[in-house]
């Protein structure tokens, strides 16, 4: 299937009917097309603040969401539309349009909260879209984001007594952009200019004081600057005049307000440049099956009554991505053994250095496309399949050798069971005849190549099926005396014996090739498995070693403003973090016996 996806219009992702969350399959199917890695934006608000139409600029087009032009909220549910994302060639582009906040409609707020929570669940960039200023109104209706570590749960540790501090969200949380529609403020203080980005910043200080009222005014103010560190602002004037705007999507560029085009393009221009490929822990890279997972575990979640666990979602994508990595892992095996090997080998040694080759590659294959695989539960899968496969060539390849080297005695030999049954070798030294054309025969078969390694094994069963007929010549032949008769059966008996001791050696040896086999492959694996856990761990460092960053610009900040316990907890949360990042310093792979 194409990866990239052309969606002519928006389908709806998650219907919302009577407050009940329910996905769309249809949204689904297209989701499990894109194997793009995928840029999702997703853009949150009261109902009636012009949010589609942004998402509808940020796809290229005038048209596509829903612009709802009355009091009542038009998107119900989350929206998608998927386009190729117009500055990232290989990458998709997913908007996500919520229903309004606040729906006049609606008995209570329950809905609007996981509508909330699940677009910063899936969101890379998370769009907040008001009206008119940032000021404690404002604030009131953005009260959601205090809800966050109530409707999300970052950790499914049993451990009662584990608090999830903001370190665990900041690290998956999408960043966030503030849109100020209809702004009519000066940017400006103490008579000097400021950006909408100090705007915000300025909007975000805390007020001093224990009380109900200044617990209220700081609770938002200090949940977005913890859970959203990486913030923007963008501020848009009226778009037109106010007869023109429920027909907005209909008017020409030159009925529109040119300040708010140039708004809208910058807009535009800052999100496409700057929002990041939608990532999970560990640097894994969303693409559209795994949205799909993603969107599966968390609405099951909110259906069951339970909260949405991102660790138990990256584990639930974890399982299907695993065992999909052992198949592709497997049937990359496969494809290289049928293109490099020859049945039958001419060494057990020819056949197991290809095994050995197409198995590293397939260990490549398992580690690029796996991830968080506990226990290692599905490496040893795939090195038990790997090595019933190993097992199966060697078994085709005796098979391919067995029934190659029986053709040839059969071609080699005819002509000789030929003259034994024309009596031949029926006369006085015919049995030295016969020893001397079977010598050379054997001679024959033995100069032919690739006959594979059950050459001997073969070779010697065939000449013990015709002993009866050697012996019948020994004891007929008149020329022979007894005493050479009884010599010649000594010697038989010795030949035999030693090579029935030979075929023993082979067999040892080929015990001992196996054993060997087996040790290099668990060592492949285990050298795969440590440069992928010491990549995954340098990630995990890079991640921990941001949020520090974060976490200290911030508790600076809070010291600046005069909020020494804020500080307290804050610097508390580091300590957390750095504990971590020296438990990831010493952690080592314990030699366990993987497999094999």
């Amino acid at each position: 299937m194409a990866s990239e996806i052309h969606m002519s219009d928006p389908v709806c992702l998650i219907e919302n009917i009577n407050e009940h969350l329910k996905v769309n399959q249809e949204a689904l199917e297209i989701l499990s097309a894109i194997m793009q890695p995928v840029v999702v934006v997703a853009i949150v608000g009261l109902y009636r603040t012009g949010k589609s139409y942004l998402l509808n600029r940020l796809s290229g087009k005038n048209k596509g969401f829903p612009l709802g032009s009355t009091v009542k909220s038009h998107t119900k549910g989350i929206w998608m539309w998927c386009v190729p994302h117009p500055k990232k060639p290989g990458h998709t582009l997913v908007l996500l349009d919520t229903e309004g906040l606040g729906d006049i409609e609606k008995g209570d707020n329950e809905n609007d909260s996981w509508i909330f929570s699940l677009a910063i669940l899936l969101s890379s960039t998370f769009v907040y879209n008001s009206m008119g200023t940032i000021n404690q109104q404002a604030m009131d209706q953005l009260h959601y984001v205090t809800e966050l570590t109530d409707r999300i749960k970052a950790s499914s540790s049993p451990d009662n007594n584990y608090v999830e501090d903001s370190a665990d969200f900041v690290s998956f949380f999408p960043a966030f952009v503030w849109t100020l529609r209809d702004f009519s403020l000066e940017l400006k203080t103490d008579g000097e200019p400021i950006t909408p980005d100090d705007y915000l910043e300025l909007s975000l200080k805390l007020r001093k004081g224990t009380d109900k009222k200044s617990k209220s005014f700081n609770d938002p103010r200090l949940c977005i600057r913890k859970f959203f560190p990486k913030r923007k602002c963008f501020v848009f004037d009226r778009p037109a005049r106010g007869k023109y705007l429920p027909h907005l999507e209909q008017l020409k560029e030159e009925d529109l307000n040119p300040d708010f085009i140039e708004q809208v393009a910058e807009f535009c221009s800052y999100i496409l440049s700057h929002s990041s490929v939608k990532s999970l822990s560990g640097g894994i890279t969303v693409n559209g099956p795994r949205l799909e997972s993603l969107v599966l575990t968390y609405i099951s979640a909110i259906s069951s009554g339970d909260l949405p666990c991102m660790e138990n979602a990256v584990r639930a994508l974890a399982q299907l991505e695993n065992s999909a990595a052992v198949e592709k892992a497997v049937a990359h095996y496969n494809q290289q053994m049928s293109q490099k090997v020859q049945l039958p080998t001419e060494t057990l040694q020819e056949l197991l250095d290809l095994h050995r080759d197409s198995e590293r590659e397939a260990i490549e294959v398992f580690m690029k496309n796996s991830f968080k695989d506990v226990d290692h539960k599905f490496q040893r899968k795939l090195g038990a399949q790997l090595e019933a496969r190993r097992d199966d060539f060697c078994e085709q390849n005796s098979k391919a050798s067995s029934d190659c080297c029986m053709a040839l005695l059969q071609d080699i030999f005819s002509p000789l069971e030929e003259d034994v049954k024309q009596g031949t070798f029926s006369k006085p030294g015919g049995y030295r005849l016969f020893i001397q054309k079977q010598q050379e025969l054997k001679n024959k078969y033995y100069q032919v190549p690739r006959k594979g390694i059950q050459a001997e094994e073969v070779l010697k069963k065939y000449l013990e099926s015709k002993e009866d007929v050697a012996d019948s010549l020994l004891q007929t032949d008149q020329s022979l005396s007894e005493k050479e008769k009884a010599i010649e059966v000594e010697r038989i008996k010795a030949e035999s014996a030693e090579a029935a001791m030979k075929m023993l050696e082979e067999i040892q040896k080929k015990n001992e090739k196996m054993m060997e086999e087996k040790e290099k492959s668990y060592q492949e694996h285990v050298k795969q498995l440590t440069e992928k856990m010491e990549r995954d761990k340098a990630q995990l460092m890079a991640e921990q070693e941001k949020t520090i960053t974060c976490k200290l610009k911030e508790q600076e900040l809070l010291l600046k403003e005069g909020f020494q316990n804020e500080s307290k907890r804050l610097q508390k949360e580091i300590q957390d973090i750095q504990m971590r990042q020296v438990d990831l310093k010493d952690m080592r792979l314990t030699r366990c016996r993987l497999i094999l």
